[in-house]
């Protein structure tokens, strides 16, 4: 029986995905350190991450067995996917599963800094009664700012607008505004007059500390930072010295440069104490039904994959799917080297061993390829090592029919 490793406790459902599809689930609580990770999935096929856990060059090196990866999140900076995909390692995550959640939280979280909840609250729980409309605002009319139109920055434009709020955006890319939202030529344009600013900008390296004092400055005087996106984006410094010398009236932040790997573990942050602030440990997407949509998709594509090689929206392998036919007996899957001929060379040892392949698809992507050919005829165990054994193949694996699940819907007209 195949077997995958769960690690950071992805949601309960994921176990019922992968007992339908006779794979073994074995869970760790919390993540791994990388010497403590490459000795836990020696044996295992598969791995199951959040975004804790780093899957590092190293590990892919020492853990061979390793067929496909799975991170429950949106982010995917914690895979070394292009090392992953040298190894023949097919990676997936959950691009748009947790994107409402973390959407309503921004939302909730602009209505609480423009009311001066966190400093109510505080006064309150020190038994200390203050009541006063002093800083305290409605939402509407207000302007909101959103670096990154991402899905997550779209979805919070919505709710924005429909809160009474002006939106006003910037993207590297031209995107369609929705609604009356505004595309902004600059990031100074989108941050100027903008009484509340949300970053929603991915995990690219060239991202870190994008956001700091330079940025900050540029902000209105009095309003409210979020981010909701990485850690590594903001200079958390820089904002820290924003609140406490006022240019900035508050600041909600779910990511920090530096999270604890488990629960319990300490935290500290030059945010902290800081007034008018709301610091919650990376809860955007951690609704219970955005991770039960995350375990069902990400634990469905590694299912996918491992039965009948669809790589459909993995983030590091060509995204190939093939339709077998009724007279498909194998399906075989190679992953190798980008480099010319070796479709050709493939089928030539093929035709050599009297392989009749029915159907076939090919593509590339970076420093690899990827081949999936059906196959009608008998499969010469000869002609397989031979395949595994050219020198541009990384992996090559054979799906017996009986894996691969067919479409049975009918086409009528």
């Amino acid at each position: 029986m195949k077997k995958i490793l769960l690690l950071e406790g992805p949601h309960a459902v994921a176990d019922k995905v992968f007992a339908d599809a006779n794979i073994q689930v074995d869970r760790v609580e919390g993540s791994l350190a990388e010497d403590d990770l490459i000795k836990a999935l020696q044996g295992y096929e598969m791995v199951g991450i959040r975004s804790k856990t780093k899957l590092t060059k190293r590990v892919f090196e020492e853990c061979p067995d390793l067929i496909c990866a799975g991170t429950y999140t949106i982010g995917t900076n914690q895979i070394d996917v292009q090392a992953a995909a040298q190894h023949g390692v097919a990676a997936f995550n959950a691009p748009y599963s947790n994107t409402r959640s973390v959407a309503e939280l921004a939302i909730s979280e602009i209505i609480a800094l423009a009311r001066q909840l966190p400093v109510r609250n505080s006064h309150l729980q020190q038994a200390d009664w203050q009541k006063s409309a002093k800083g305290s605002h409605e939402v509407r009319g207000k302007t909101l700012g959103i670096i990154g139109y991402s899905s997550t920055g779209t979805q919070l434009s919505i709710l924005a607008e429909a809160m009474g709020m002006r939106v006003q955006f910037y993207d590297l890319a031209k995107k369609l505004p929705i609604g009356n939202a505004k595309q902004c030529n600059s990031m100074e344009e989108a941050l100027e007059g903008a009484d509340f600013v949300s970053l929603h900008v991915d995990g690219r390296p060239s991202n870190e500390k994008m956001f700091g004092a330079k940025e900050i400055a540029m902000m209105k005087p009095g309003s409210k930072l979020l981010n909701l996106s990485r850690g590594f984006v903001v200079d958390v410094e820089a904002l820290a010295y924003a609140l406490d010398s006022g240019h900035l009236g508050g600041c909600a932040v779910d990511v920090f440069p530096e999270e604890p790997l488990k629960n319990g573990d300490p935290f500290e942050s030059p945010l902290i104490g800081k007034e008018n602030t709301i610091l919650t440990p990376h809860i955007g997407g951690s609704t219970l039904e955005a991770q039960e949509d995350i375990g069902w998709f990400v634990s469905g594509k590694i299912c996918n994959y491992m039965a009948n090689g669809e790589t459909v929206m993995s983030i590091n392998m060509p995204n190939l799917s093939l339709e077998p036919t009724d007279s498909t007996r194998y399906r075989m899957s190679v992953i190798h080297k980008n480099i010319p001929g070796v479709m050709g060379h493939i089928n030539q040892l093929m035709a050599e061993a009297n392989i009749n392949v029915e159907g076939q698809i090919l593509g590339t992507n970076g420093q690899v390829g990827y081949v999936i050919a059906d196959i009608s005829s008998e499969l010469p165990e000869s002609a397989v090592d031979e395949i595994r054994a050219m020198e541009p193949t990384i992996r090559c694996r054979v799906m017996p029919l009986q894996e691969i699940e067919r479409d049975e819907e009918t086409t009528v007209n």
